[in-house]
Formats: C-alpha cells, structure tokens, sequence
C-alpha cells in the first residue's frame, strides 16, 4: 500500500482519537490545545481534523467559544447501535446458566421511572411467590431484593428523588418506611448485594446483585428467588458470587443507549412471545 492510501486511514484513526478525547471530558469540553498535548498532534493537524467533524455534525464548537464538545448527532447516532439485540437477549443466557447452577428461579429486573419491572424469568422446580409476578409485573424500587439492589445503587441525589416518591407508596407494606428504605440501601450498597428478607411473603428468600452498563451506571438486577430453608448463611455466599460473576460479565457489553432500558415495553414484547412454558409444580403467585 502507497503512502497515498495510507494518508486517508491516518486522519481516520487521528480524528477517532479525538472523538475518544472529547468523550472523555464530555462534561467539560477542551480546547485545541488540550487537545494536542493528549493526542501528541500538531495544532494544524488537531484544528483541520476538528473542522471536518464539526462539519459532518458530530462536534460542536458554540458560537465565540473556544472549546470543542460531541455533538447531540453522535449521541443519536450512539442511540441507534444500541436498538441492536437487546437486553433481554443479552441476559437470557446468563439465566440460564445460574438456573442450571442453582437450581432456583431467576429474574431480571429493570429500572422504568420510579418503579423495577421483571423483563424476564427463569422458572426453577420449587413453587415460589415474587412481588413482581410474571414477566412485566412492576413493584417500587427498594421492595424485594432486586429492587432494592437497583436502588441502593442509583446516584444520590437519584436515590433521594426515588424515596421521596415511593415512601407514601410503600407506608401500607408493614415496615417498609423511609428509615428502612435508607438502612437497606446502605446495607445493600456496602455489602454489594441485597438480600434482606422484608418478611411481606412467607417462606420465600430471595438474593440480588446490581447490573450496571458500560458507563457504570445502574440498570437493573439479577436476583434470586427461593423457599427459605434453601437460602441459609452456608449458601448464601455462593449464590451472591455466582451472581456477581455474571452481572460482571454482562455488565462489560450494556449499550447505556439500548432501547430496552428506556422502553421496558419493547423488552417485555419479545420477552412474552419467547416465554416457555414453566415446568411442572411450579407455581409463581402475583404479589
């Protein structure tokens, strides 16, 4: 390949480097000096490449501003690679895999607006009873363990707005009140897990981790649900881990864009027409 073919894959790779460094500093923006001394360019270089993406629209310079962000149009081009697969596709798998290792049942739950909704289940051979119910069932975040788990991981002043709205909501659960919700979520947040039992449904035990996308934000929950004496201390700890090693793993590949995490809707559609049926004895109560 001759020195010319080589000049148009450089400036490629030079302007992502750009693109890379302004999303870096999103909040905040730099300058084409800033910009120079982190890529190593030349002024003329970093300026000629800045002007080419400012004119396809995916930087922006405000009017007598000297510093360069991303532009709205890269995070729409961003949000159209997330509506690829889904979160539900990309999850089921890893429920599988721990229904087969535990031999409990197993949700994933995700967070829309003030409440977690279950996107998807796997139905273990012991008869258990959920606050969610099926698949699209919804309960206040910081009620069972999968919301609580997506709760006491939020950002704070998130997590205050949340509470504020949810307490009137919960005051008719027995002891769930605002002195609880903030206990538990410290408690969950500290330990990495949620996995008190609120006492709300008899003889069942539960475990939950939070998922988190690549940005490390907060997006949902795997958990588990079980009967009691199948929950001691002795095993609690190998549930937690095996739960922890999937959000994990799937943690890493979250688009933040995916269309499932803004509408659960979507999610809970193909997660319906896919659902098996559940063996047999199982039987899941709506709560």
């Amino acid at each position: 390949m001759n020195q010319a073919n080589d000049a148009p894959v450089s400036s490629l790779h030079r302007a992502l480097q750009i693109v890379r460094a302004l999303a870096a500093s999103a909040e905040t923006g730099l300058r084409v000096s800033q910009l120079c001394e982190q890529l190593g360019l030349t002024q003329a270089t970093t300026h000629r490449l800045l002007q080419q993406l400012v004119e396809e629209g995916l930087v922006e310079q405000p009017p007598q501003g000297k510093l360069y962000r991303l532009s709205l149009d890269l995070f729409s081009l961003a949000a159209r690679a997330g509506d690829q697969g889904g979160l539900r596709a990309l999850c089921r798998p890893a429920l599988l895999r721990l229904g087969a290792s535990l031999g409990d049942s197993l949700f994933l739950l995700v967070r829309s607006g003030f409440d977690a909704v279950c996107l998807d289940r796997w139905e273990g051979p012991f008869p258990v009873r959920t606050f969610t119910g099926d698949i699209g069932g919804r309960v206040p975040l910081g009620v069972g363990q999968g919301a609580m788990a997506i709760l006491a991981h939020m950002p704070p002043a998130e997590q205050e707005e949340v509470m504020r709205f949810n307490v009137p909501r919960i005051r008719h659960m027995g002891a769930l009140d605002e002195v609880f919700l903030r206990t538990e979520a410290a408690k969950a947040r500290s330990q990495g897990y949620a996995n008190t039992n609120m006492g709300l449904i008899e003889g069942m035990a539960g475990a939950a981790v939070p998922v988190f996308d690549c940005n490390g934000q907060v997006v949902g929950a795997l958990s588990v649900g079980t009967l009691s004496n199948r929950l001691n201390a002795e095993r609690l700890p190998v549930v937690v881990d095996l739960l922890q090693r999937e959000a994990r793993s799937l943690s890493a590949r979250i688009n933040p864009f995916d269309r499932s995490l803004r509408r659960v809707s979507d999610g809970l559609g193909a997660a319906s027409a896919a659902r098996p049926e559940p063996p047999q004895g199982t039987m899941v109560v709506n709560r």
